[in-house]
């Protein structure tokens, strides 16, 4: 990869999730007078402790880019690992740009809150302008989600998608929802049943090329010690492979996306889910397009209307909600804690070491792949932490770190807010707790299991259950009248003094077990 001379007019700055072959940042982009600036930064991998094939898919994916700006015949300064000396992207942009000396320095508005900042004194210490793009990726700007917000005491959700589906018109007719419903919640997320899921067709791998093999080889090599596994790796890096992606889960798992969405089943890591996310978040995919694909399947009759709302919920709702609260509570976000959880993050989410079967199989699934559905991260590894009182921060950097699709402005708002309500409230209306018995209902994983999700006290007492009951007697003052959590605060209530005594002593035993495991 060649380096430019000392004549830039614009440098143009990608970052590892901004990989967009028609990002605006090109839009008056002169090969003669601009350049490519890439750069892959080691602090980048140990900010948050990443996961072997998070480190491998950002530098893949990133290398795959840089082959094509190479083929534009424009000019790319790309920083490899192993041939430059700096630690962050901020040191290592700072030296090129004493060389190089830009007029302007131009990305897009970066997805971590971190960067901004940190890119912005680069800029200003170098006194080079800085330019920075609203990212035409998302559907809703910064400032247009600000707006909505206005005058709102608690906004939800559900209101903001119905506002977008007027705003884009998507599975709207004459002015109303497609079926007369904006939310077919009540069809979907249906268990599989003691059948199971039945026969699933494999999703379409990607067998890693000769670059991402260089790439697999230098993760191996330079982070050894960092968790996962890489032997599974075979995720979409290109344009073309993210398409591919798309279409084999638009033909294959759409349709049953929306009844089976919640489910789950031991050893089936992916079952309905698309596994999109990662193409997503590096912009190799527009939400435009995955959805405009995901309604023409059912304006076509290969996918039901249910299962298409829902999997448009999930991008045209959540991913932009969560996008806009990260924009509009950051840097503060990052520090809630509304609960006052003070436990630290047990070390079987880094090992898989335990005889909770539901902990085992999804840990255990993302160490070695790198993903876990969505209510694997929300009701298994997320609801533990939550009702275990981990904080909230230590839980947030483990999702960084360990979700290949995780970037800080999808994943922090998911984890701080909806998943250990350290938000208190902002982001989703109540803290989704529940027993054991949800796990039961919603996948097979406690017929393998040691513990009983029905009991809260006694040695095969399911830990979920005896913390769940445990949560709601710690903060039973707080939901008490809370409409949406009253109800399992009243089935506390109704258990003995000696009954929930018993129970506080067990979570508190667990507790202290979990703290002194480090091994």
């Amino acid at each position: 990869m060649r380096s430019a001379k000392n004549d830039i007019r614009e440098l143009i700055v990608v970052l590892g999730d901004q990989l967009d072959a028609d990002s605006p940042v090109f839009a008056d982009f002169d090969a003669q007078q601009d350049a490519v600036w890439m750069c892959e930064a080691p602090a980048e991998a140990r900010y948050a402790w990443s996961h072997k094939a998070r480190i491998a898919m950002f530098l893949a994916a990133m290398r795959h880019y840089a082959h094509e700006i190479e083929r534009r015949g424009w000019r790319l300064i790309y920083r490899a690992t192993q041939q430059h000396g700096h630690d962050t992207l901020a040191d290592a942009l700072a030296a090129d740009l004493r060389e190089l000396r830009p007029q302007r320095i131009r990305l897009l508005w970066p997805g971590e809150h971190r960067l901004v900042g940190d890119l912005e004194a680069v800029a200003r210490n170098a006194r080079i302008e800085l330019v920075l793009l609203e990212d035409p990726h998302f559907l809703c700007s910064r400032q247009e989600f600000a707006d909505w917000m206005q005058g709102r005491r608690q906004p939800r959700m559900e209101n903001f998608y119905r506002w977008m589906r007027q705003r884009t018109g998507w599975l709207m007719h004459d002015g109303e929802p497609e079926g007369g419903r904006c939310n077919f919640d009540e069809d979907n997320r249906k268990s599989f049943g003691a059948h199971g899921p039945g026969p699933l067709r494999p999703a379409r791998r990607f067998q890693p090329d000769a670059i991402t093999r260089q790439v697999l080889a230098l993760v191996a090599e330079r982070y050894p010690d960092h968790p996962g596994e890489l032997d599974a790796f075979d995720w979409p890096l290109t344009r073309t492979e993210a398409l591919q992606a798309l279409a084999d889960f638009i033909e294959h798992r759409l349709a049953g996306f929306g009844q089976w969405q919640d489910a789950m089943w031991a050893d089936q890591p992916l079952l309905h889910h698309s596994r999109l996310s990662a193409a997503m978040n590096l912009k190799l995919l527009d939400p435009r397009e995955v959805c405009a694909t995901a309604i023409e399947a059912y304006r076509n009759k290969r996918a039901p209307l249910a299962a298409v709302e829902g999997f448009v919920r999930q991008v045209l709702g959540w991913r932009e909600y969560v996008r806009g609260l990260y924009w509009q509570r950051m840097p503060e976000f990052a520090e809630d804690n509304e609960l006052g959880a003070d436990q630290p993050l047990p070390w079987l989410y880094w090992n898989a070491q335990t005889h909770m079967q539901c902990m085992a199989q999804t840990v255990g699934q993302t160490l070695k792949l790198g993903y876990a559905h969505h209510i694997q991260r929300l009701m298994v590894t997320g609801l533990f932490a939550l009702l275990l009182g981990v904080r909230p921060r230590e839980i947030h950097l483990w999702y960084l770190a360990v979700y290949v699709d995780a970037v800080e402005w999808v994943e922090l708002p998911n984890t701080i807010g909806m998943s250990q309500f350290a938000d208190g409230g902002v982001l989703g209306s109540k803290p989704y707790v529940a027993s054991g018995r949800y796990i039961e209902r919603m996948s097979n994983y406690c017929a393998h299991c040691r513990y009983d999700p029905g009991k809260a006290i006694g040695d095969d007492a399911c830990p979920f259950t005896t913390l769940y009951w445990d949560f709601l007697g710690r903060h039973e003052r707080r939901f008490d009248g809370h409409p949406r959590l009253q109800f399992q605060v009243k089935n506390l209530q109704r258990k003995s003094r000696q009954e929930r005594e018993a129970i506080a002593e067990r979570a508190q035993w667990l507790r202290e077990r979990l703290a002194g495991q480090r091994s």
